[in-house]
């Protein structure tokens, strides 16, 4: 594992690069960075914690449950963000603060009916296929706002915004058009809940295309961790 001066570097160079992508995109101080840290040990995460990150995010919910207990003497930010199945969904409203990839009125119901009383409201984003890929998750485009509407109506959930993977095109345009499209749907959401805030979209190799285009939320795994094995 790299030691904790290399982390200490890679971090405050992922934290520049974002920070000079939201200048110029005229958004100073407007992105956070979210450390992906699916597949990597627990000890990983907390030499990156040690070094001021607080956010991280899991694909999965016993892994990521598992990392959250391991490390619970730390005061960290847990966030779901990979496809969430139904039958998992006690685990993620009592173990995570937030949930990426809400995408349909099943999850509502569940996520909200499962989250503990003594907790925040779960805050959630909803997973959008943007660019209608069969292979991905995600709800329509078209059918976002409902599903926003239930979500604003479940007390227990908190709507912050969306969330989306563009279809990895080798083209920058084609992945500049699907952050320009999601960053107009938001907009359009924003407008309907004063509770939107958060635009989750842009990973290593694209979150400067995706600050550009309205970001406030980037994911960032490969960058901070090296590639995996």
């Amino acid at each position: 594992m790299p030691s904790m001066e290399s982390f200490a570097r890679t971090l405050h160079g992922v934290l520049q690069g974002i920070e000079n992508a939201a200048t110029l995109s005229g958004r100073p101080g407007a992105v956070k960075l979210l450390a992906v840290s699916k597949t990597r040990p627990a000890e990983a995460v907390r030499a990156l914690a040690a070094v001021g990150q607080r956010a991280f995010g899991e694909n999965y919910v016993q892994e990521g449950v598992a990392k959250r207990q391991a490390l619970a003497d730390l005061d960290l930010e847990w966030h779901l963000i990979g496809h969430l199945q139904s039958n998992k969904s006690r685990e993620a409203a009592e173990h995570f603060d937030w949930v990426h990839s809400l995408d349909r009125p099943k999850l509502v119901d569940a996520l909200g009916q499962a989250r503990p009383a003594d907790r925040p409201p779960l805050n959630v984003l909803i997973q959008v296929n943007v660019d209608g890929e069969a292979s991905k998750s995600g709800c329509a485009p078209a059918d976002v706002m409902a599903l926003a509407g239930r979500i604003a109506a479940a007390p227990r959930l908190r709507l912050r915004g969306l969330m989306a993977i563009p279809e990895p095109h080798p083209d920058p345009a084609h992945r500049r058009d699907a952050f320009r499209r999601l960053k107009a749907l938001q907009d359009r959401l924003a407008a309907a809940h004063p509770s939107v805030d958060t635009l989750s979209m842009g990973m290593s190799d694209d979150y400067a295309l995706a600050i550009a285009e309205g970001s406030t939320l980037v994911r960032i795994g490969t960058a901070l961790f090296g590639r995996r094995d």
